[in-house]
């Protein structure tokens, strides 16, 4: 036995060294702006979120930092927990390949399930709050609200079939805006003892509870699991590793240690404002917009965070354009998808992924009408069941590995996985009504699809012998079958194709009753006759109009009659030069080739012949 390899040539002195791919892959700068968008965002409707619950009870305000600062030491137990996810498993996957390694295939599905959940109502909230928050400032757009979300979709879409590092590139900007105008209002805001403006709120009516209650645990536990949305997003730098740059785990505990810092900053400093200046929620204005006129001033800077605001709303679906399609390789590397998710294009882009969330996002914003509020009920649920997942796993994995300080490790993710199951049960609990029961039943949809999908596999695999080592090849006697309806240069380039394959060769035509057929036919012999090919001629007689039936029926004859002979079915078509120009061919080829492959085991060859 023999094995040939091939080297790639030596790079010649002076020139650039072969692509590997590296330069279309992401930075720590480079990922944070292009994986974290999601996280970010989600300061313009966490707080707000911790806000409309307190104000359900009297002096229920007063607990808006306490409670932040809860979500804030969670978000540090995330951060730590999916660093060490990053260094455990470096291909990605989050709690997918946490689970997986851990909790057995199951679980994993069960995580994969509400990651995939939790990606594509990103995108339908990302897009539908960024575009509410444009119709906000331009009333007149209200009605078009469902077309410009599916156009901030299509452009989200082009930009990132262009490659992850193109979309992160052009994100940059506008993360650096939004971070230096939250920052810049917190900092500003510290600096004041009261609101400098209070125009924005003016004239709305309070959104607080007129039969107010008293603060209880479990208010304060309903207000803790909504703050959490705010969370949302943490887990995707995790899930993309491979999309970093060499050395990609170094990079992306960077960008995932940046994040928690940017986003614990924004979170507490925002809460402080709140108690601060005793903001009151508003019907018809963000907690987010009150804290900008309240700090900035109703002037140019408010318009900034305004906008800028807005704008990362609606970029923030890029997080799971960056994080769903490595998952969903993973998933079909592990058969649990069909395979071609795992296929890359150029610039590194998973592009039937890509195309897979966008086509999904579309049918979630129609739905939805592009309202906000009938997505919102569903969102978050999926990434708080994967957190548990990921933090239960890796209690396990410490176990396993038992390293320096694995006890304090493994206590850190079995606290971070109480409390983040604790808000899952919660948030599904209060939201059932809202919606949320339709993720209680499309989850587990998802995950019998997966496992229906690697049954499928599993049943190909078998009957194809993976695993095993197959027969040593051999030769066997070869008929190649020619279809043929008149006599040209193709018709000889198809002879000489089959003739180098095959032990014997015929060439077959299909006849019908018709008298005008009956004459071509008769033209057709002639002219065979006097060429002499050396291939016979075979007519095949049909009452009916039709093509591949009878070429269909004439293989299977020939099979019967010679049940050792492979037989191929050699179709000759022309590829013309421009592409308008294959509307005009007959598509003989394809309804000769649907035929055979659907009645027959024939080999099917389609002999592309190129027109000068």
């Amino acid at each position: 036995m023999s094995v040939v390899t091939t080297k790639p040539d030596a790079v010649p002195a002076g020139e650039e060294p072969p692509d590997t791919g590296e330069r279309h892959r992401l930075t720590s700068l480079t990922g944070l702006a292009a994986l974290s968008l999601d996280a970010m965002a989600s300061v313009a409707y966490g707080p707000e979120a911790i806000v409309l619950v307190l104000a359900a009870a009297a002096h229920g305000l007063g607990f808006t930092l306490p409670v932040t600062l809860a979500i804030a030491v969670l978000l540090a137990v995330l951060v730590a927990s999916y660093r060490q996810v990053i260094a455990a498993f470096p291909d990605g996957g989050g709690s997918y390949a946490v689970a997986k390694a851990h909790l057995g295939p199951r679980t994993s599905l069960v995580a994969a399930a509400s990651l995939v959940l939790d990606y594509v109502l990103n995108v339908a909230v990302a897009v539908t709050a960024g575009v509410a928050a444009l119709t906000s400032a331009f009333p007149a757009l209200y009605d078009d609200r469902l077309g410009l979300c599916l156009a901030v979709l299509v452009l989200i879409t082009a930009v990132n079939l262009r490659g992850i590092v193109e979309s992160a590139r052009a994100f940059i900007v506008p993360t650096a805006v939004f971070v230096g105008s939250i920052l810049a209002l917190i900092v500003v805001g510290l600096f004041r003892s009261e609101p400098v403006s209070t125009a924005t709120a003016a004239g709305h009516a309070s959104a607080l509870a007129d039969d107010a209650t008293t603060v209880g645990a479990l208010l304060l536990l309903k207000a803790f699991a909504s703050g959490c949305s705010a969370l949302t997003g943490v887990e995707a730098i995790a899930n993309a590793v491979p999309s970093f740059r060499v050395p990609r785990v170094k990079r992306a505990q960077r960008a995932e240690v940046a994040l928690g810092a940017v986003l614990g900053v924004m979170l507490i400093g925002l809460s402080v404002l709140i108690s601060r200046f005793h903001l009151q929620p508003v019907q018809g204005v963000t907690v987010l917009a009150q804290l900008a006129d309240a700090s900035l001033g109703h002037n140019w800077a408010f318009y900034v965070v305004q906008f800028a605001t807005m704008i990362l709303l609606a970029l923030s679906a890029n997080t799971s354009f960056g994080g769903l399609p490595v998952l969903l390789k993973l998933l079909a590397r592990d058969n649990y998808l069909p395979h071609v998710f795992a296929l890359k294009a150029d610039r590194q882009v998973h592009r039937h992924g890509v195309l897979a969330l966008y086509t999904v996002s579309c049918a979630l914003l129609v739905f939805s009408g592009g309202d906000t509020n009938t997505l919102v009920p569903l969102f978050a649920i999926g990434v708080f069941v994967g957190f548990t997942i990921a933090q239960t796993g890796m209690v396990l994995h410490w176990r396993l590995q038992r390293g320096p300080g694995w006890r304090g490790k493994a206590a850190l993710n079995g606290f971070g996985g109480l409390l983040t199951g604790v808000s899952a049960v919660v948030v599904t609990a209060t939201k059932f009504e809202e919606g949320a029961w339709l993720i209680v039943i499309t989850l587990p949809l998802l995950v019998v699809a997966f496992r229906t999908v690697h049954r499928a596999y599993a049943r190909i695999g078998e009957r194809l012998g993976l695993g095993r080592i197959p027969d040593v090849p051999h030769r066997d006697r070869s008929v190649v079958i020619v279809p043929v309806s008149s006599i040209s240069r193709l018709t000889s380039e198809a002879l000489t194709a089959a003739t180098s394959l095959g032990d014997e060769v015929r060439a077959v035509t299909v006849s019908h009753s018709d008298p005008e057929d009956r004459a071509a036919l008769y033209a057709l012999e002639l002219a065979w006759a006097e060429w002499d090919p050396g291939v016979p001629l075979v007519r095949l007689d049909c009452e009916r109009r039709s093509l591949g039936r009878p070429i269909a029926a004439y293989v299977r004859a020939v099979g019967a009659a010679e049940p050792g002979a492979r037989v191929t079915v050699l179709i000759p078509e022309t590829e013309p030069e421009r592409l308008w120009q294959r509307l005009l061919q007959n598509q003989r080829g394809a309804v000769v080739a649907h035929a055979v492959r659907r009645e027959t085991d024939a080999v099917i060859c389609r002999l592309r012949f190129r027109l000068p």
